[in-house]
C-alpha cells in the first residue's frame, strides 16, 4: 500500500499539522496496533514507542484538555508532575468517548499531531532523548516514525520531566 493510500485514511487535522517529508507513515494491522503488540511484531524497543495520553483538568474555573507524549517504557506521574506542569487543580484521564470526539481520532491511534490548538501538549523529557520514535497516526492501523524533535514544532508544546 502506498503512502498516498495510507494518508487518505488519516484524519485531516493530523495531516494538516504533520507537514514535511521527514515523518514516515506506515500501515499496521489492527491486531498489531497496541503498543506492546506493535513492539513485539516489528522488533521496536518499547523505549522508542511513544504513547499520546489525553487528560482533562480544571484550571482557572474551567475544564481544559492536554495531550501528553510519554514513552511506553515509562510511567507517567499524572497526579503530581503532570498536574503541577499544567497548573491544574484537578486532573484525570479523559474518557475514551471524549478523547476521540475532541481529537477527531481513533482510540488507540490518538497522536499529538492534529489535536486542537487550545490543548497543551506536554512531551515527557525522556522522549526527547530518543533518536527516533514510533507513535500513533490518528487511526489504529497506521503509525508514525519520526525524530522526537518534530514534536517541538507543535503549538503549545512543552518538554518536562513527567514520568519515572
Amino acid at each position: 500500500m502506498s503512502a498516498d493510500e495510507i494518508s487518505a485514511d488519516l484524519p485531516p487535522s493530523m495531516l494538516a499539522t504533520m507537514n514535511g517529508s521527514d515523518i514516515v507513515v506506515f500501515r499496521v494491522p489492527d491486531d498489531a496496533s497496541d503498543t506492546t503488540a506493535c513492539s513485539e511484531r516489528y522488533g521496536i524497543d518499547l523505549q522508542d514507542c511513544a504513547n499520546t495520553i489525553v487528560v482533562r483538568y480544571k484550571k482557572d474555573g474551567g475544564e481544559q484538555y492536554a495531550a501528553i507524549v510519554t514513552l511506553a517504557s515509562r510511567r507517567l506521574d499524572v497526579n503530581s508532575a503532570v498536574r503541577r506542569e499544567l497548573g491544574a487543580k484537578r486532573i484525570s484521564f479523559a474518557s475514551r468517548e471524549v478523547a476521540t470526539e475532541l481529537s477527531g481520532m481513533e482510540y488507540g491511534g490518538i497522536t499529538t499531531f492534529g489535536v486542537p490548538h487550545s490543548w497543551s501538549v506536554l512531551v515527557e523529557a525522556a522522549v526527547m532523548e530518543r533518536e527516533r520514535i514510533v507513535m500513533g497516526a490518528g487511526i489504529r492501523e497506521a503509525k508514525l516514525l519520526l525524530s522526537p524533535q518534530r514534536l517541538l514544532d507543535l503549538p503549545n508544546a512543552t518538554v518536562a520531566a513527567l514520568a519515572t
